[in-house]
């Protein structure tokens, strides 16, 4: 089955604004996204919903535990979410943002040179999976003979980069 063809494609400036995330314990959601990744506290909805961000945004991450309190991840095998992935700025900042998980013993599931971008993967305290990542500039994006682009994955230098981050 081929996909769908659009009749014009998305104006390019289009974004995936928020994701709004189902939790078991908000405070320790609160804990993994504000204490540990920093990200904002800009709202709470009594004790059921807050919405976090960075640099003062409304919101980049929703958290609620309204059909979720005191529930498990979806196991594995289900459909849903893989991942939410974050975007840094730049490679400074992913370094920090590396940084800040060492520091609170948060594991890594993997991490990736994907050729366009290097990526750190994790889960979250309810076992969302998370992308932290950081664009190389499209100039730098590996290109074929025809210009086409090439990702690929590739072993994220996780010393050099956490180096990085200790030269801040």
């Amino acid at each position: 089955m081929s996909p769908p063809s659009a009749a014009r494609p998305l104006h390019p400036e289009v974004r995936i604004g928020h994701v709004h995330l189902k939790v078991a314990d908000l405070e320790r959601a609160l804990g993994f996204y504000c204490g540990v990744l920093g990200f904002e506290l800009m709202m709470r909805i009594d004790s059921g919903a807050a919405f976090v961000s960075a640099g003062g945004y409304h919101h980049h991450i929703g958290l609620n535990t309204w059909e979720s309190l005191g529930g498990s991840p979806p196991p594995p095998g289900s459909t849903g979410l893989y991942h939410v992935a974050i975007l840094y700025p730049n490679r400074a900042e992913l370094a920090d943002a590396l940084r800040r998980l060492v520091a609170a013993g948060i594991r890594l599931d993997g991490a990736s040179d994907h050729g366009v971008s290097e990526a750190l993967y994790l889960r979250d305290p309810d076992g969302n999976g998370l992308e932290l990542y950081c664009d190389r500039p499209r100039e730098r994006w590996p290109r074929d003979a025809k210009g086409a682009m090439t990702m690929y994955t590739r072993r994220l230098d996780l010393d050099g980069l956490l180096a990085e981050a200790k030269a801040r």
